[in-house]
């Protein structure tokens, strides 16, 4: 089966969004849709990017509030009042759990709306053992197998492979979509990623970078 490519992070907000309507997409198509959980902290600065917690409150105020509004409307992806108080915390075990899921041959999209979902909407904490437990229990999936594996040294190189291949291929934010090596940044492409599906793009006739 031909794939799509899917790099994100477990609790990316755009992610989340457009979570329900990638796992959609990628089934209307017969596309098996490939996990690639990311440490956004390394890929975003190596992008030349900042984070969104660095940048103005203007745009701060912008795409964390008004984007997500209209898009979780859009999509049918509602979200709490306010921010995840965990958002911050270090997301290797959360990922890891992903990659672990991945590796141990389990169908993954479940797991990961799951995560995306009960982050923004019920304030879950992605760190915490005992939580992701409960989320992958909630979706058949064997909790104990996948929390001992997601910190390993094995599954923790996946990790930092994913990270250090969407560096490589200019991945500079979460989520972002390969369709046949096409790239499209954004769950706000997702339409354009359907239309690839069927009809792909023309290659672009212009240099990968554009003079300043």
């Amino acid at each position: 089966m031909s794939e799509i490519e899917y790099f994100y992070s477990a609790h990316s907000i755009f992610a989340y969004l457009g979570s329900a309507r990638i796992q959609e997409i990628a089934q209307a198509a017969g596309r098996a849709l490939v996990h690639r959980p990311i440490d956004l902290n390394q890929s975003v600065p190596a992008s030349g990017s900042s984070s969104f917690k660095q940048r103005s409150p203007k745009q701060r105020a912008y795409f964390f509030r008004r984007e997500i509004d209209r898009w979780s409307e859009e999509r049918n992806a509602p979200v709490m009042e306010g921010y995840p108080t965990h958002h911050y915390k270090d997301m290797g075990l959360g990922n890891g759990m992903v990659i672990a899921a991945v590796v141990l041959g389990h169908n993954v999209d479940r797991l990961a709306h799951v995560m995306l979902k009960t982050h923004w909407l019920e304030d879950t904490d992605l760190a915490d053992p005992e939580t992701l437990a409960r989320l992958a229990e909630s979706v058949g999936l064997p909790a104990q197998p996948l929390l001992d594996a997601a910190m390993s040294d094995e599954i923790q190189a996946i990790y930092q492979a994913n990270t250090d291949e969407a560096i490589e291929r200019s991945v500079f934010g979460s989520p972002t979509y390969f369709v046949d090596g096409d790239m499209f940044y954004g769950q706000d492409r997702l339409e354009m990623v359907e239309r690839a599906l069927r009809q792909p793009y023309k290659p672009s006739g212009l240099p990968n970078v554009p003079p300043a």
